[in-house]
């Protein structure tokens, strides 16, 4: 029996010389890298915030406010003025506490152009992001007097995005505290245009406030008149006026604070796209991105929410 031997394995290569030694990272190209992550991922946030992001939040704060208030009309005790009357579990009145930014005050709907919303006491650009706002220097829908409310025309559920489509004789109706009252458009306005009479005594007005032209690029403000069809309710006495509204509860206001949010989540950022950056150095291109696009898709989004509140409070 004959055996057939195998060749041997071939004896490996000397190598022509010492091995090369790594790559030292380049500094500028880093940095380079660094800049240009900070600016794709601020840009990226910012527009999903806008158009995706602060819509489900709209939405989410919606529902929780519609459910708030409905408990708070079924148990009596809805905000009717600027300030709340509340009692303990005895049945005595407590000390009358002004009725905080962001609270449920009254619901409003406009059949013409399907608008169905929870409006918020205040008017700064972090109320608004919930649903339009009652300026707080104005009497409450229903009430004698003038009420207005302003509200997002783009961003955030942009809940008066059609007031512009309103013709004279539409309806609008909002439930407060004190019941459902009727409004019938008379009018729509821009800058410039005349204000129409102060209503009569014993009468009432809503306005509504937005801003005019194309999404996230306005040309000035809209506002659209209303006048109260169904009798006026009782109004509470006013504690303050226009002249104690803060400067971000006006027209184009934006919230101050939101350039400290920004910053603290800018820096959280900027640490987040330089340990990216030096991961890549470490690891592959594929492993570094892994690890890091979760974490920069977080950071960006929270702040592109932040800055999104140095936006003026109509858009």
């Amino acid at each position: 029996m004959t055996t057939t031997e195998l060749p041997a394995p071939p004896a490996p290569s000397a190598p022509d010389g010492p091995a090369a030694p790594p790559r030292r990272p380049n500094g500028s190209l880093q940095i380079t890298g660094t800049a240009l992550t900070l600016v794709a991922v601020l840009a990226i946030g910012l527009v999903a915030h806008l158009t995706a992001v602060s819509w489900l939040q709209y939405q989410r704060d919606q529902q929780t406010l519609f459910a708030d208030f409905r408990a708070e009309l079924v148990l009596g005790v809805a905000p009717v003025g600027q300030y709340r009357v509340s009692f303990d579990s005895q049945g005595n009145p407590l000390p009358e506490q002004l009725v905080a930014p962001g609270s449920a005050v009254a619901i409003l709907r406009i059949p013409a152009i399907g608008l169905d919303s929870v409006v918020v006491e205040g008017t700064s650009g972090d109320v608004l992001r919930a649903g339009p706002g009652h300026r707080r220097d104005t009497v409450l829908p229903g009430q004698q007097g003038t009420s207005v409310l302003m509200g997002r025309q783009a961003a955030y559920g942009a809940p008066f995005r059609d007031l512009e489509t309103l013709i004279p004789g539409d309806k609008v109706l909002a439930t407060t505290g004190q019941g459902e009252s009727e409004y019938r458009v008379t009018g729509l306005r821009r800058p410039g245009d005349p204000e129409p009479a102060p209503p009569a005594s014993g009468s009432g007005r809503l306005t509504l406030i937005t801003a005019q032209g194309r999404q996230f690029d306005p040309t000035g403000v809209l506002y659209v008149d209303a006048d109260l069809t169904s009798p006026a309710k009782a109004t509470p006495a006013r504690r303050f006026g226009e002249s104690a509204l803060p400067a971000e509860e006006r027209l184009g206001g934006t919230d101050p604070i939101g350039w400290v949010w920004t910053m603290l989540w800018g820096q959280a950022l900027l640490i987040g796209a330089v340990a990216v950056t030096w991961l890549r150095t470490r690891l592959s291109g594929w492993h570094a991105w892994i690890i890091g696009v979760p974490v920069l898709a977080f950071l960006g989004l929270a702040t592109a929410d932040q800055a999104a509140r140095l936006l003026p409070n109509l858009l």
